[in-house]
């Protein structure tokens, strides 16, 4: 995991390692022409088939791993940590009111399709992004809008103050962004796949702007379907439905160290038993997300379980619209006294996992071990709910099915817990399961039809507002009515440029949260596991799911 300090470095000098990028490109190629070792296929079991393949219309790991091989960001994470290090950018640094970034750029490096990389084509990205038109298409957007805000015209659901101002190519090697305001995602977030730079030869010629919407269903176009054109060190083959197979070959003219596989192909299992099967079997290299119960088997059978550095939170959400008991505070901390929380680490979750006392990791900036805490006590908890006259509710309590996420891997036993540990203080719970996309997500986070609920976050990039900005940082259905003084405490900290006074400004937002607001209870953190087979070398477990297959080879 990184230090605090990574990401409030604001100004990076990387020269060095573009020149290191180079040289070990040639003795790379040297070693592979001459026969060293290298080449062959990895297949991987995903969970999921992609919804397209242009990072820009993305919002889900299964999506964003092949495009992950495929392109390339300004700004990436060092592999294993949550560190900012070049990527198309050798260097980048702001003004320090944190509205204009410049970043110099790699030279000699080509798309796919042989056009190269300037700023102009830099430009062209951000600029695309921001120009986008069409509801259909702003819809799936999801990370452009949560960082950027809005569009340069807002349609449909769209409604945001647009971050992002102008791109100017200065030169050939030098891209400035201006921004309307200073935003803390910065420069954390340039690295987000969803903000990869694409080829404007290929998004011209193959209409990549042109989604359509019927009813719940989106249409892409080529460009997303069949001709995703990045810098990265794969580049894409085909997409075989019938079979559920991605194949992505090398690309032998990447800007640094060329992958050492031949070919990588992604192959769609959606059931995990039948991920594990294949495993044995051999017809699979490797999938993510095994679950805890399997890691001893796993290993017994010869196979490498890769535990991630926790980044992530799950929490228990309280929705105050439908209860009016819930909107005293008093009950809300009575539910968080309640959660037996070291239980839950122990006996339902993987190892490495640990209990969350508030909604930001401990190696994220803004982070303080000084906040109200809430130590399992089911006697407090009923004092409370004496005080608050709440002693014979009923809550209707939504969890998902269908569905394994990082920090939740089995949402019914987590239910089951947390259900009997409410019960024990005198709540009633009726229990409500939803398919996480057949209902869950709908009923609890646009419908609000819920009294608690579970659901959690595994962090994007290292900044305290990627967690409780997320939760927090606008009204929500998911919680009911909120506290505006929240939203502007969230609000200030993230517009501070100075990293320390930023840090600061989130610690006392965090203190508000845990002791005035309580909007949620903070469960736990945990790093899920990613599990290859025994002759796998090279694959790096990345605490953001940011996993890069360029190094990885076969023995």
């Amino acid at each position: 995991m990184s230090s605090n300090g990574a990401l409030a470095r604001r100004w990076v000098g990387a020269v060095t390692a573009g020149l290191l990028a180079v040289s070990m490109t040639a003795c790379a190629t040297s070693e592979r022409d001459a026969g060293g070792e290298g080449g062959g296929t990895f297949v991987f079991g995903a969970a999921g088939a992609p919804k397209n393949f242009d990072p820009i219309f993305n919002d889900d790991g299964e999506s964003f791993r092949p495009a992950r091989q495929m392109y390339d960001t300004l700004i990436t994470y060092k592999q294993g940590t949550t560190e900012l290090e070049p990527g198309l950018a050798t260097s980048w640094e702001s003004t320090p009111d944190g509205k204009t970034w410049t970043f110099t750029l790699r030279e000699g490096v080509t798309f796919h399709d042989g056009t190269a990389l300037d700023a102009e084509a830099v430009c062209a990205n951000f600029d695309r992004w921001f120009q986008m038109k069409g509801a259909a298409a702003q819809s799936q957007m999801i990370y452009y809008g949560d960082v950027f805000e809005g569009f340069q015209t807002n349609e449909g659901d769209a409604s945001g103050e647009p971050v992002y101002k102008s791109c100017t190519a200065q030169d050939p090697t030098t891209a400035v962004l201006s921004l309307n305001q200073f935003k803390g995602a910065f420069p954390a977030a340039f690295g987000l796949t969803s903000f990869s730079i694409s080829s404007p030869t290929a998004m011209q010629q193959y209409d990549a702007n042109a989604v359509t919407q019927s009813g719940d269903s989106f249409t892409y176009p080529a460009y997303a379907t069949e001709h995703p054109t990045g810098t990265g060190p794969f580049k894409f083959e085909s997409y075989d439905k019938a079979a559920n197979t991605i194949t992505l070959v090398r690309n032998d003219q990447y800007w640094g160290e060329p992958a050492k596989l031949d070919r990588l192909i992604f192959k769609v299992i959606p059931d995990e038993n039948a991920r594990k099967q294949e495993l044995a079997a051999g017809t699979i290299d490797g999938y993510d997300y095994p679950s805890p119960a399997d890691y001893g088997t796993l290993k017994d059978q010869g196979h490498q379980v890769l535990i991630r550095d926790p980044f992530s939170i799950l929490y228990l959400g309280i929705n105050t619209k439908n209860t009016p008991e819930l909107r005293d505070i008093r009950v809300r901390q009575a539910i968080a006294h309640a959660v037996d929380r070291d239980s839950l680490v122990r006996t339902k979750m993987p190892e490495g996992s640990a209990v969350a006392d508030e909604f930001v990791p401990p190696t994220v900036a803004g982070y303080t071990p000084d906040v109200q805490k809430y130590p399992y006590a089911p006697e407090k908890a009923k004092q409370l709910l004496a005080e608050a006259g709440a002693q014979n509710m009923t809550l209707d309590f939504y969890y998902p099915t269908e569905i394994t996420r990082p920090y939740m891997p089995n949402p019914a036993d987590l239910f089951s817990a947390m259900a009997a540990n409410l019960e024990a203080v005198g709540i009633t719970v009726n229990p409500v399961a939803r398919p996480w996309n057949g209902g869950y997500k709908d009923d609890v986070q646009k419908a609000g039809s819920h009294d608690l609920h579970m659901l959690g976050w595994t962090g994007d990039y290292n900044d305290a507002g990627n967690f409780v900005g997320t939760f927090f940082g606008r009204e929500k259905a998911e919680f009911g009515p909120q506290d505006p003084a929240m939203f502007a405490d969230l609000a200030k900290a993230d517009a501070i440029p100075d990293p320390a006074g930023h840090a600061a400004a989130y610690e006392q937002a965090n203190k508000n949260i845990m002791s005035t607001y309580l909007p949620a209870v903070p469960i736990l953190t945990t790093g899920p596991a990613i599990v290859v087979r025994e002759n796998v070398q090279g694959l790096i477990p990345s605490p953001l799911t940011d996993e890069r297959f360029v190094t990885v080879s076969k023995n």
